[in-house]
């Protein structure tokens, strides 16, 4: 056996099961933020991370979890070849204390790998809810390997697991258990898992039973579901409103300083319209995106997210959709391309193709600033109903996976499914301060990925949108020579006002973003889009959040219009002939359509790669498209009929 201590280590592999803690673990090793939801199978790839400590370099690979390296599944066998190719100088064993005895076997081939570790014992708050305590000391005795216990993701960033790399060995250095491997980790188990007051702990399961018998009831847990979603969203337009009026007020500052310091001229229209204006248009948004993520982290901690992938399983097998679909369709709801990634982890090629394609379908956070618009202009100062919309969008979602899935799996990919098994955590009170440091971890991911892709479109935009340059007509002289005419300083202010509007919108129109837009119309008007708005929804093909942005670079402020937030200023706006930019039937049909359109070019480059070919990609592009167009025009149609203009 080879002592850990005779070399330095820099190659430090996370093993073990399925939702046993890696990726927590792994965070604390190489201080980063990598973050799993609380369902096996979603962490499809290792995940490789490095720390420099005393000049010496540690290598960090999270392994996918894995049940045994004897599998015939994706995550085994990447799990197996690594050890195999790379065979790392350290193995950090993370030990599930809810499941122990599902942990032996995978605990046993880590043994024969003759690779020294350490074993990480997490869950072991939650082993006690059900009434069992794990005896650290006594299984570092028996295994004469380091044994570290990480109860909770709070405990886990206070531990210095750093500091135990040097004092890990190969199990057994100095003598070999007696008799059977297998048996004898049995043994080992029988000794370190203790147990406790029964009287508890059957208080405890019988608590988690009762409320199970109404959370994952095929009815009752539904319409529960809908009830806290409705909630959910309702919390977030009322209380995020205040953040969101202070990030308004911060960006017209800056605009206002930098309009105020700097000479009229094209750079100065650069920074106020392009890069201040559309940035502010997406960042507006960024408390309600943190505070849904704050939220739902409050119901994954709970143990209540469980519960609902228990529900929603009996509704996707009908669909032909397998139990494994579920990670990664709850996942889309984050963002499309990591989910269709862990789809890796569906073993039938069938389920995963079929996954693969409608999983874009779930509404992901770039498509929350745009809903928060238009369900805005739909229901102003009225946060019940916006909170109902905004249920009925991911409901729309979810529906229209489903539903096309069970099409894909009828016509082109016919098959059984398999059902799924998933192991319920028991009901647990939430930590308000994890909650709250996921919240700021996800909306700092989203500021980082859809800032640089915001701000480069911006650009963009803002010189389609003012070159060509163009000559005022003589309408805009007219009304600038009636200004100067005027004896009353206030009308002769309101006819200049509106001559910089029209002067604004006949630049626009004149430019090659105008011109974008005229050639689209055409295609879109049915859905309820202008050329302006069809100049966003074709930006807003690189990424859905941009969409917004784009409206704030077309539109530009005026001097009347300085002092309203963005969300009135696009609320305001008007078309070439005088009607509203966003009627009520317009931002009731483009709603429709962006909760169903593929409007994310990265995301089809995955679907590709994942699916293996072009032609599934032209398919998930072209049937979305189609569907939201479709719908998206019916929803309009009907708004008319029924008298909402």
């Amino acid at each position: 056996m080879v002592d850990a201590t005779s070399q330095p280590i820099t190659r430090i592999a996370l093993i073990g099961n399925p939702n046993a803690g890696k990726t927590t673990i792994f965070n604390a090793l190489v201080r980063g933020s990598s973050r799993i939801s609380n369902h096996p199978g979603i962490t499809a790839n290792a995940i490789v991370g490095k720390r420099v400590l005393d000049g010496v370099t540690l290598n960090v690979t999270d392994l996918p979890g894995t049940y045994s390296l004897e599998l015939d599944l994706p995550e085994a066998d990447l799990c197996r070849k690594y050890l195999q190719e790379e065979t790392p100088d350290l193995i950090f064993f993370v030990l599930d204390a809810m499941a122990f005895g599902r942990n032996l076997k995978l605990l046993e081939e880590m043994v024969e790998t003759e690779i020294p570790f350490v074993v990480v014992v997490t869950k072991t708050e939650e082993a006690q809810l059900r009434g069992h305590k794990i005896d650290i000391q006594a299984m570092q005795d028996q295994l004469a390997v380091p044994v570290v216990e990480a109860s909770s993701s709070s405990r886990v960033r206070k531990l210095d697991l750093i500091s135990v790399v040097g004092q890990a060995t190969s199990p057994f250095a100095d003598s070999e258990p007696a008799g059977d491997l297998s048996n004898w980790l049995i043994d080992l188990q029988a000794r370190v898992s203790l147990p406790m007051n029964p009287e508890v702990a059957r208080r405890r399961r019988a608590r988690d039973d009762r409320l199970d018998r109404f959370f994952i009831h095929p009815w009752w847990g539904l319409v529960f579901f809908g009830v806290v979603m409705t909630l959910v969203f309702g919390s977030v337009f009322w209380l995020a409103k205040t953040p969101m009026d202070w990030i308004d007020v911060f960006f017209g500052s800056v605009g206002e300083q930098i309009s105020a310091r700097m000479a009229e001229g094209a750079l100065r229209d650069f920074l106020v319209d392009g890069v201040v204006g559309g940035v502010a248009g997406t960042l507006v948004f960024l408390p309600q995106i943190v505070m849904l993520f704050f939220l739902v982290a409050i119901l994954e901690e709970t143990g209540y997210l469980t519960r609902a992938a228990f529900v929603a399983d009996r509704w996707l097998r009908p669909f032909g959709l397998p139990g494994q679909s579920f990670v990664p369709l709850l996942s889309s709801h984050a963002c499309a391309i990591p989910a269709i990634m862990c789809t890796r982890l569906i073993p039938d090629r069938r389920d995963r193709i079929a996954t693969i394609l409608v999983a874009p379908f779930l509404s992901c956070s770039a498509r929350l600033p745009v809903y928060i618009l238009l369900v805005g202009i739909l229901f102003p100062s009225r946060p019940l109903l916006a909170a109902c919309a905004f249920v009925g969008c991911y409901l729309l979602g979810a529906v229209a996976a489903v539903a096309s899935a069970g099409i894909v799996r009828l016509f082109l990919l016919p098959g059984a499914s398999i059902p799924m098994v998933m192991e319920l955590p028991p009901y647990r009170f939430p930590s308000l301060k994890e909650a709250g440091r996921v919240a700021l971890e996800r909306g700092w991911a989203f500021l980082i990925n859809a800032g640089t892709v915001i701000l480069l479109i911006c650009i963009l935009l803002w010189w389609m949108s003012s070159y060509p340059a163009i000559s005022e007509s003589s309408k805009v002289t007219d009304l600038r020579g009636e200004a100067q005419l005027q004896v009353d300083p206030a009308l002769a202010k309101q006819i200049l006002s509106e001559a910089d509007s029209l002067a604004m919108r006949e630049a626009t129109a004149s430019s090659y973003a105008g011109q974008l837009g005229k050639m689209v119309e055409p295609v879109l008007a049915p859905v309820g889009a202008d050329w302006q708005l069809s100049v966003a929804v074709v930006a807003s093909f690189a990424a859905r959040e941009v969409f917004v942005s784009s409206l704030n670079v077309l539109l530009g402020v005026s001097e009347d219009e300085a002092e309203k937030t963005s969300l009135e200023r696009l609320r305001s706006a008007t078309r070439d002939d005088g009607s509203p930019l966003l009627p009520v039937s317009a931002a009731g049909g483009l709603l429709v359509f962006y909760v169903l359109a593929m409007q994310c070019l990265p995301t089809l480059a995955v679907t590709r790669r994942e699916a293996g070919g072009v032609h599934w990609a032209l398919l998930q592009l072209g049937w979305m498209t189609l569907l939201a167009w479709v719908l998206g025009t019916l929803t309009r149609s009907l708004l008319i009929w029924a008298g909402v203009s």
